[in-house]
């Protein structure tokens, strides 16, 4: 088994050195993360190393001084680099994912191009992928590689962790390729993201655009499943928390602390992007002395910006945009003996940059939206014994965890200014309690714990589905039903209806038997051998229309009335239904275009199968929690079956049922199918011998499982041949 890590970047970038190339080691959050990952296996990691070799001969050379590292190049060529990465990556997915929709340059090559390269990644990771590996995927530059590799592959884990956010579906729903992307995403068995907020987005957009469902934090396509989650990313605490004692970082300290005089520091550290609010930053601090005047000459910021995509126009614009902004600043501003933007277009080394944040008082983190930041992390984790202030955009990431920062809306120039105010004049031991509290999260939720957690979610997912695979109802287990039903004597065959028998209909009125389904059920009640119930949720009037001229017996309304022999019986007498009940069941189904409601002898039934999604996943917890207090009163019970609400009469279900046909009756074949929730109570009472089949999806209450409906009918037939 190995484990391979697949990025759109290698850690390592190839560089020409005269007639050869060298390598140099990426020192990023995500390099570190992977290679702290505590796995008895060797790791692997492919991607692009940052060159396009002019031929094959470079080609081969490039992929020996990689290979001897672990790891495996993927070559592109310019452009393929331009059409993919700067086309479709960066000029439709980045703005797209951080709410910058009028940035997006949409041209239909660079969609072409997006999907070759995912083809070009599948293809070179099929060369080193073997059955029962791990392979973890990363970013948005690499959506639909999941899918790609899972139909070529379907014997490994695959995860995928999106770094940058996930849109709400409104604005994703724009993408006119919506529906590819996720099909690639859900390849994994596990997909993550740095929050609860983009795990939210994409199940949105996932029901919404391709009408998938969600139990809790799963989501079924096809024969699996895929777990989303959030795993909040963290830095290499150590490193920065003794990065400041480093002798390069002293002496950076050391010329920081001149350069700053007697000022307290504001701190401003970011890559060159637009999703950095670098503008608003600059007219928050520049209303800021404004408005308070008395600090001019006592605080000043230290603004690092990293050159990053400055050859591509729009960041060539912000770029000149920043440099006019800062200049006015300081000309409005400064006077001699002082500067009030200290400004550095470069990046800083690891150990550079701890000696700034160890120094610094404030660190003013205002992105307009970012995936997770760690930027706050960093200043946080070096600070050690220092106090400190982080002002923190409620925009990124981050904010979830670091409650004890002063959270701002960075667009609110406003409160920036008076955040800076609270920050400036905060006592000391509020400053270093803050900051210790948060260094107390940072230091548990490290790298390490980031990239582990996520390691065990996915091993724990690919787990699932192979459990889920292995108790699929297939040739193999297929074969040995049939062996037994031959075998048996006295047959004991269960039956749901809706959703087993028959597909699901939008209306269930017209869910009446075709012609096939009748013939079926007429040929296993004519075996003298078998005993064929009906169990269904229907009310009995209708079992006794569609179903009442076959031989075989019938239970309605989860078996509160059962027909023997061609006569029906009660186990229930029928409900008076409290006021207080049925108003609320009306007051829900008013609110719900869509929605209607049907009334039974002993239950009532909220359907919703034609509700938009979203509305149906806000009335169904509103109506379960009004309905809560008169069904314990009146001792109901409330069942949230498949598309629907049911509130019934308790001590009755499709489980007590069984019980009743086995107590009356020895069989040494038993089958139950059914589809619903309803019908796990049917497979719980059954011994565990019994052939206990969920229909549509997975059960753990359940010995096998079918994907599809339409396959019930070639199951059953075959039984008898």
């Amino acid at each position: 088994m190995k484990y391979i890590i697949i990025s759109n970047r290698l850690p390592v970038t190839v560089t020409r050195d005269g007639a050869g190339f060298v390598l140099s080691k990426s020192s990023g959050g995500l390099a570190t993360g992977l290679n702290s990952l505590d796995l008895r296996t060797k790791k692997h990691w492919l991607g692009w190393p940052g060159l396009c070799p002019e031929d094959t001969g470079e080609r081969k050379t490039v992929d020996v001084l990689l290979r001897d590292q672990g790891f495996y190049p993927v070559h592109l060529d310019p452009a393929q680099i331009q059409d993919y990465y700067e086309g479709y990556c960066n000029s439709i997915l980045w703005p797209l994912c951080h709410y910058f929709f009028s940035y997006i340059e949409y041209e239909e090559r660079y969609w072409e191009a997006y999907r070759e390269v995912n083809e070009i990644f599948c293809r070179e990771a099929l060369k080193i992928i073997e059955p029962g590996d791990y392979v973890w995927i990363h970013d948005y530059q690499l959506m639909l590689l999941p899918a790609l590799i899972r139909a070529r592959a379907p014997d490994v884990g695959i995860g995928y962790f999106h770094h940058i956010p996930f849109p709400s579906y409104e604005l994703f729903r724009v993408l006119p390729e919506r529906a590819d992307i996720l099909r690639g995403l859900l390849g994994a068995d596990l997909i993550a993201f740095h929050t609860h907020d983009y795990m939210r987005h994409c199940l949105s957009a996932l029901y919404r655009v391709l009408h998938l469902t969600c139990t809790l934090d799963e989501i079924w396509s096809g024969n699996r499943i895929t777990r989303i989650d959030a795993f909040p990313m963290g830095i290499n605490y150590a490193l920065y928390h003794d990065g400041p004692s480093a002798p390069e970082a002293a002496a950076c300290a050391q010329e920081l602390r001149q350069l700053a005089g007697d000022c307290r520091i504001i701190l401003s550290v970011d890559r060159l992007d637009y999703s950095k609010g670098i503008p608003f930053r600059l007219q928050s601090y520049d209303g800021f002395l404004t408005n308070n005047p008395e600090y001019k000459g006592k605080v000043t910021l230290i603004m690092v910006v990293v050159p990053s995509r400055d050859n591509v126009e729009m960041y060539a614009a912000l770029k000149t945009r920043i440099d006019k902004m800062v200049g006015a600043l300081n000309g409005a501003h400064a006077f001699v003996g002082w500067t009030p933007v200290h400004y550095f277009y470069r990046s800083f080394s690891g150990a550079e940059l701890s000696a700034m944040y160890a120094a610094a008082d404030i660190a003013l983190v205002t992105p307009l939206r970012d995936g997770m930041n760690l930027v706050a992390k960093e200043y946080l984790a070096a600070k050690g014994d220092r106090p400190g202030v982080l002002i923190l955009s409620e925009m990124a990431g981050a904010a979830i965890e670091l409650s004890g920062a002063i959270i701002v809306n960075p667009m609110d120039t406003k409160q920036v200014e008076n955040a800076l105010l609270k920050a400036l004049t905060m006592p000391k031991k509020d400053r270093r309690s803050a900051v210790r509290g948060m260094q107390r999260i940072l230091s548990r939720r490290d790298v390490r714990h980031w990239a582990g957690g996520f390691h065990a979610a996915l091993s724990e997912a690919k787990d699932r589905n192979q459990n889920i695979r292995a108790r699929l109802l297939e040739n193999r287990t297929r074969r040995m039903a049939r062996k037994a039903y031959r075998a048996a004597g006295r047959r004991l065959l269960v039956l749901d209806y809706d959703g087993t028998l028959t597909p699901l209909v939008s209306k269930p009125a017209l869910a009446a038997p075709r012609l096939p389904v009748r013939e079926l059920l007429a040929s296993l009640a004519a075996d003298t051998r078998n005993k064929v119930v009906i169990c269904s949720g229907r009310d009995k009037k209708t079992l006794e229309d569609w179903l009442g001229d076959l031989p075989l017996d019938l239970a309605a309304e989860h078996g509160a009335f059962f027909r023997e022999e061609g006569k029906w019986q009660e186990n229930m007498c029928p409900l008076p239904w409290n006021k207080k009940i049925s108003h609320i069941f009306k007051m829900i189904t008013g609110k719900t275009p869509g929605s209607r409601l049907e009334r039974k002898k002993t239950a009532l039934v909220w359907h919703y199968r034609e509700v938009d999604p979203w509305l149906a996943d806000l009335r169904v917890p509103q109506l379960v929690q009004a309905l809560l207090s008169p069904c314990s009163e009146l001792n109901l019970e409330i069942l949230r079956g498949k598309m629907n609400v049911e509130v019934k009469q308790a001590g009755f279900n499709k489980g007590t049922e069984i019980r009743r046909l086995l107590e009356k009756g020895d069989y040494d074949f038993l089958l139950a199918m059914g589809d619903d929730a309803t019908d796990e109570y049917m497979f719980a009472a059954l011994p565990p011998e019994a052939i206990t089949v969920k229909v549509g999806s997975f059960s753990d209450a359940a010995r096998f499982w079918l994907p599809d409906q339409a396959q019930v009918h070639s199951f059953l037939t075959a039984l008898q041949r």
